[in-house]
This record gives structure tokens, sequence and C-alpha cells, in this order.
């Protein structure tokens, strides 16, 4: 996906102590799909290496139709692409052609350079499909911002789950409740699926550093004031916070440590200097990006 500025999240006021902002986003189109964009925030640039959250649908298609992201550039992050329902076919210019489907991970790391696409396969397009899913980016490290580009595929099968007590997760990446994922980060980075059921709660503890909650589905509480699906909540460093489900429940918990730094971000380009973004405006003009191996015809222009 693409970040573009005319997007802008608000934020409500309606906070307990433990929370530090609720942020509410912005609803856009990208690639023919409705978007909620919850980062970047303007009194929230990042949350961990979070630096960019797009809730995808949930959305349908008709017979024929799905989401065309055509191949476009990115530099110094990672995207990571987790589906509720329906799928995506993924396609970089490292050769990959990956389709991912609900409870797999596609985590692309950009280092210099990397371009992909993001489409419906064309079998899927014979009928009507649905698609709802979260795509995040993570600011990669300075040290790492000018490394080898690289994609990892991570099977639903191969992430650690826990059940207990009405309360079901999914470790996506990082630690939590005593599982580790698989995936490997470059920075200390939290990322957990989870489902509670009516009247269920958990406890998120304070050891990571900076951490925020969206809700996807369902009605939470936190210290009395409750709060509605499509909201992300930035929780205070150093809390121990409760969330209680009023209602079934699907959030994601994110976070990590702070980052080594402020990142800037032009469209798909991060970067801890201007001055190389302004770089790889240049270079996307003059298409000195590698091309994507079967989806070489079209791109998306630089913005003006």
């Amino acid at each position: 996906m693409s970040y573009m500025p005319g997007v802008e999240p608000e934020m409500s006021e309606n906070c307990p102590e433990s929370v530090e902002m609720v942020i509410i986003p912005r609803t856009g189109d990208i690639g023919n799909f409705e978007v909620r964009r919850a980062l970047p925030f303007r009194e929230k640039r990042m949350v961990g290496p979070f630096i960019f959250w797009d809730q995808m649908g949930p959305g349908e298609f008709l017979t024929g139709q799905g989401v065309d992201v055509r191949p476009h550039p990115h530099i110094g992050l990672s995207t990571v692409t987790y589906l509720f329902d329906g799928t995506m076919d993924h396609k970089d210019s490292l050769g990959n052609d990956m389709r991912i489907v609900p409870g797999d991970v596609n985590l692309m790391t950009a280092g210099s350079g990397i371009v992909h696409s993001e489409r419906t396969g064309l079998d899927i397009r014979k009928k009507p499909s649905k698609l709802f899913g979260i795509q995040s980016w993570l600011a990669q490290p300075k040290k790492f911002e000018e490394g080898d580009a690289a994609f990892h595929h991570t099977a639903k099968t191969d992430l650690p789950v826990f059940n207990e007590d009405g309360v079901n997760g999914r470790i996506i990446l990082g630690s939590f409740e005593g599982l580790s994922s698989p995936v490997k980060t470059q920075w200390d980075t939290l990322y957990v699926d989870l489902d509670l059921e009516p009247q269920q709660k958990i406890r998120i503890p304070s050891n990571t550093e900076e951490r925020a909650i969206y809700v996807v589905e369902g009605l939470i509480e936190i210290a009395g004031v409750s709060y509605e699906p499509q909201q992300m909540l930035v929780l205070r460093p150093g809390d121990e916070v409760v969330i209680n489900a009023q209602t079934s429940v699907r959030m994601m918990l994110l976070g990590g440590a702070a980052m080594d730094g402020p990142r800037y971000i032009f469209w798909n380009f991060v970067s801890s200097s201007k001055e190389r973004l302004e770089q790889a405006k240049v270079d996307w003009k003059n298409g000195n990006f590698p091309k994507v191996p079967g989806d070489e015809h079209e791109f998306i222009p630089l913005p003006e």
C-alpha cells in the first residue's frame, strides 16, 4: 500500500490515565479499495517501529473485480501484511510471487530499495470475493536502512498461539505470554492478534516500551471508559493495562522499543535522512529501481 499525506487521522481526548491518546483513523481509497489509516499521525509518528497502519476493508468485490495496487517502490521500511479474510497476491523485484491467506504473515524488507505489487488473483476474480486485513510498515533501524532487500513468508500454522479463559492469541512478531514468533525482525517489535469472548479480560504487561491496541471488532473497556472499534489506543509507557471485552472482541496489540531517532516519510519512502528521500524520488522518476518479474508493464508514478 501507499502513504498519502492527505489522509490524516483525528484524536479523541476520552482517555483514562493509562491511555496516552486515542487515534481515530480517517478513511481513504488506495487501489480501488477503502482503507482506514491510523499511523502516521501528527501527534504520534510511530509506536515502537510501527510507522504506518492501514485497516484494509472489510470489503467485497464483484466478479471480475479486485485490488490492483500497481508496482511501486519502497526504501527504509518493512511491510507487514496480515489478513483476516480473503487473499492477496504479492509480487516483488526479488522474484517472489506469493499468495497470502488469513493468518499468514508477509514480511517484506526494503532496505536500499525494492518494488512490489499487490493484486487480487485472476482465479479469485472469477467469482465474488472479500478482503479484510491490516497492512503496516516497520521503520528499519538506521544501520539497516541501506541494507539488502528481503522477503519472508510465514504460514499461519508456524505462528505460536495460546487459548486461556476465553482469550485467544496468535503471536505475529516478538514475544507475548511466554511465546515467541519465529519471524525475525531488525528491531524490538511486538505484534499480536487477540480474540476475547464477552466479559473476558487480558492484562497488557508494561515490559514493552511503546504499545498500542487497535480494536478491529467489538467493544472494549479500560478503567471504566468504553471504546468502539476502528480506533488505535496508545497506552501510557510503564503502565500495566487491563482490557475488558464488553462484547466479542478482535484487536491487535502492537509496539516495541522506541525507534533510534525520527523518521521522514514521502509517499512509500521512509528514511532518517531527508536527502535520501530526495534521491529515492529521482531514482523512481528515472527508472533506476528494479522491475517486478511478471508485472513489468504498469507502475504507480511519483506523486507531484
